[in-house]
């Protein structure tokens, strides 16, 4: 009413809201003003609206890889919606996906792998989509290491801590989840499962750590040792 809107948008949780500016516009004898309301998307978890603040989202300025990564880790049921809502194609290509997935022509994998491509492609072109949805198919689909990973050099001969070496590295923030990522069985070093946390990692040149299904780091030493 204040900025005398012709037209406000906003997500359909905000239905109360906008109308009741209708509601004084008209008590001020000002003209009403037109809401157009937008469905929410629901984040990675599938459960709460993507939201920044509640780390379930895509954001737009993310890595390829990320970005694929993370439109891979939706829930089934919600492909259709982020075709609809989140991605660019034309309506009989997202109709046509539809039907597919009802009648089972296409599985669901294939549609999702389609969404993360197109997402990317929206960000980054089409040549980045393709060449991630390659790696993408080469870490785990047939559960190589990438090629491309980033490399640290790791200054110590001692063996350290795989916490220890996770939290320095920043592959992730806290001990804790170092521990629950390891408890849940997703902390690998050399491509071998790691299921003790007091696990101590011997650098040799070139180990690598893996987080996770997207984080990989190569440990180079400094004065790697001589055979």
């Amino acid at each position: 009413m204040m900025l005398e809107s012709d037209i406000e948008l906003g997500g359909n949780d905000q239905h109360f809201n906008v109308l009741m500016g209708r509601h004084l516009q008209e008590y001020y004898n000002k003209e009403k003003q037109v809401v157009m309301l937008l469905p929410l998307l629901e984040g990675l978890d599938g459960v709460e609206k993507m939201s920044k603040s509640k780390g379930n989202y895509i954001g737009i300025d993310e890595n390829p890889q990320d970005m694929y990564g993370k439109t891979m880790s939706i829930p089934d049921e919600l492909m259709v919606k982020y075709f609809n809502l989140a991605s660019n194609l034309p309506i009989d290509d997202k109709l046509k996906i539809v039907a597919d997935l009802e009648n089972r022509r296409v599985h669901p994998r294939d549609a999702k792998m389609l969404l993360a491509r197109t997402i990317v492609s929206m960000f980054h072109g089409t040549e980045a989509a393709n060449q991630t949805e390659q790696i993408f198919k080469e870490v785990f689909q047939k559960g190589l290491i990438p090629d491309d990973i980033p490399m640290i050099v790791w200054d110590t001969a001692e063996p350290v801590s795989v916490i220890d070496a996770i939290v320095k590295l920043k592959l992730l923030p806290s001990k804790g989840e170092a521990r629950k990522m390891i408890q849940n069985g997703g902390i690998r070093v050399n491509g071998e499962k790691i299921i003790d946390i007091n696990f101590l990692v011997v650098v040799q040149d070139e180990t690598i750590i893996q987080v996770g299904k997207r984080k990989f780091i190569k440990l180079l030493r400094s004065n790697p040792a001589v055979n």
